[in-house]
């Protein structure tokens, strides 16, 4: 992550856990609690985006959208399996649920179902809006065909909210 020589030292790295981490992780977790006391459940959408070919840390190339619910326990799997199949009828996409991104830290932080709080991450590709290659230019011809689908993955997570409230 750090050019020799410049990996920050203890102090900073407690400086920067005091003043981004955990100010950001308390207001995560307020939000959430908010939301579930406005409506009996939250829903937590946690996006990146990856390179596809990394290779110091898998071979070959990822899908276009890797969905990760901790296989399920981030998750109710219903709307973790509405969410993939919202990604099929976009033509030339892969897709992949719980495949080697199966969630980070927020997702299996947060996530906690039983409870009706549904997390999802999803690790984007960024051959879908960009260019991989210096200079990393944004491509918005590409762009305009991944937003709708992105769009779709969250109306479609929204939709099986409303009826069942969340509740596993």
């Amino acid at each position: 992550l750090y050019r020799d020589g410049v990996t920050p030292g203890e102090a900073e790295i407690a400086r920067r856990v005091a003043h981004y981490w955990k100010p950001y992780h308390d207001r995560l977790e307020a939000e959430l609690a908010r939301l579930k006391a406005a409506h009996g459940y939250a829903l937590l959408w946690d996006a990146h985006s990856i390179r596809s070919v990394v290779p110091r840390l898998f071979e070959g190339q990822l899908p276009d959208f890797n969905i990760g619910t901790a296989d399920g326990a981030s998750c109710d799997p219903e709307p973790a399996s509405q969410v993939l199949r919202a990604t099929k009828p976009a033509q030339g996409y892969s897709a992949v649920l719980n495949g080697r991104f199966k969630g980070g830290y927020i997702t299996r932080r947060y996530g906690h179902p039983q409870d009706g709080v549904h997390a999802i991450q999803l690790e984007l590709s960024q051959r879908t809006y960009m260019d991989e290659a210096p200079p990393f230019t944004f491509r918005e011809e590409l762009a305009e065909k991944v937003r709708p689908v992105i769009r779709h993955m969250l109306t479609t997570l929204l939709d099986w909210a409303k009826p069942n409230r969340g509740q596993a």
